[in-house]
């Protein structure tokens, strides 16, 4: 069976619209349902390429990478799932070892009714599934990933298996959250997933694991979670907590918030990059802010603490169906290093047939500020009117559009 992906293109006309679709390419297979798609940036040029799960022709788990070559389409990685996966949960993608480059990370069960879980990582421009997480028990207890059933009228609400990332601690190395279920009862209970040094043979080639956080005050506490997902409440780029669990009747649900409060003397930087669009012709001498958009992709360099040179990266708002919850936004976790970033790289999506990259770098940003992009015009990347807006809190804003600073508000 082939499917045909298609995109949908908006002209804007003072207050009406031309609506029109265009065909993008045909996959064979069929799409895997629940999916995991993504648009992100997975062959290291700062544009948002494609990520497809599907079945093959034999109704195997398959992923597709599909890179923006020259403004088109192009598949160019097809490989399957671990072989030990019975259970498949949803894609999740994060710098997960600090290399800069994004690396595709995958949760499962080796049995149906996940007696036994795991969580596995696929390095960029590799092949090789690396277990980074296998052990789920604690005190004599077994945990395990919540299976997803497909039922015609399900009692309560399908989930997939699900990791939501974030760096909880401002390492620069992004941790988890996820439910699990006690294997012998009917309990469950979101947990976080710390990103961690690899302590055993078989993530030596990644540096790095998550070990399950079994202790977290306050978390233990909320009983029947059903979903789990960080965001920064209080917008002091700190990531707090938020739970979706079961009310008191199963129609019922509650949430709950958690505050986050690690004080360890770490590091970040929060990013949003917005559309710059407008809903009919822009003004002129006005840049159009518009909303967050899909798909922009954001790269530091930086020298940590000990001087060595580190990298960092994250897509924003890669995912969106089945829950994903992904933040509006990026914290990017430095460390302890308050040195300035010496290089930020954002990039956008390009449309169909457009063969240059749509990217601009900025240098020497300060450690702990709330920056704001918005890539006005477009197609002019490299001009001076891509601007960055920094909030270093205490009311201090200025812009940068390009490399020189605009203005300044005290």
């Amino acid at each position: 069976m082939k499917y045909t992906l298609k995109y949908l293109k908006i002209k804007f006309f003072s207050c009406f619209r031309n609506l029109s679709w265009h065909s993008a390419f045909t996959i064979n297979g069929t799409v895997r349902y629940p999916h995991s798609h993504a648009f992100i940036d997975l062959t290291e040029d700062l544009t948002a390429d494609l990520f497809l799960t599907t079945k093959s022709s034999s109704d195997n788990f398959q992923f597709q990478i599909w890179e923006n070559l020259g403004g088109n389409f192009s598949l160019i990685n097809t490989f399957e799932k671990p072989k030990n996966l019975v259970v498949v949960g949803q894609s999740a993608f994060a710098d997960f070892d600090g290399d800069g480059h994004m690396d595709h990370l995958l949760p499962g069960c080796e049995d149906k009714n996940c007696q036994k879980s795991a969580i596995y990582l696929m390095r960029s421009r590799t092949k090789q599934w690396v277990p980074v997480l296998q052990d789920f028990s604690n005190k004599g207890t077994l945990w395990g990933f919540v299976p997803f059933l497909h039922e015609e009228q399900p009692t309560e609400i399908p989930i997939p298996i699900t990791l939501h990332i974030g760096d909880y601690n401002m390492d620069g190395y992004p941790d988890a959250l996820a439910v699990l279920k006690n294997t012998s009862g009917s309990s469950q209970q979101a947990f976080l997933l710390e990103n961690v040094p690899c302590n055993n043979a078989s993530c030596e080639e990644v540096h790095r694991m998550f070990k399950v956080y079994w202790e977290l005050p306050g978390l233990n506490l909320i009983k029947d979670a059903m979903v789990a997902t960080f965001f920064d409440i209080y917008e002091d780029g700190i990531l707090d907590i938020v739970i979706l669990s079961k009310g008191d009747t199963k129609s019922d649900a509650a949430i709950h918030m958690l505050k986050n409060n690690f004080e360890a003397d770490a590091y970040f930087v929060k990013v949003i990059v917005l559309s710059g669009l407008c809903s009919n012709d822009c003004p002129r001498k006005i840049t159009p802010f518009g909303v967050n958009q899909p798909g922009p992709y954001i790269m530091y360099t930086t020298v940590d603490a000990n001087g060595y040179l580190k990298n960092g990266s994250a897509g924003q708002l890669s995912q969106s169906a089945h829950l994903a919850l992904q933040l509006p936004y990026n914290v990017l976790g430095l460390g302890r290093s308050a040195n300035f970033l010496d290089h930020l790289f954002v990039g956008i999506p390009r449309p169909s047939g457009e063969k240059s990259i749509r990217k601009q770098e900025w240098t020497a940003i300060i450690p702990n500020s709330q920056l704001i992009v918005i890539p006005y015009p477009h197609n002019v990347p490299r001009s001076s009117h891509w601007c960055l807006c920094f909030h270093l809190g205490n009311n201090c804003h200025f812009t940068l559009a390009g490399k020189g600073l605009l203005k300044q508000k005290p």
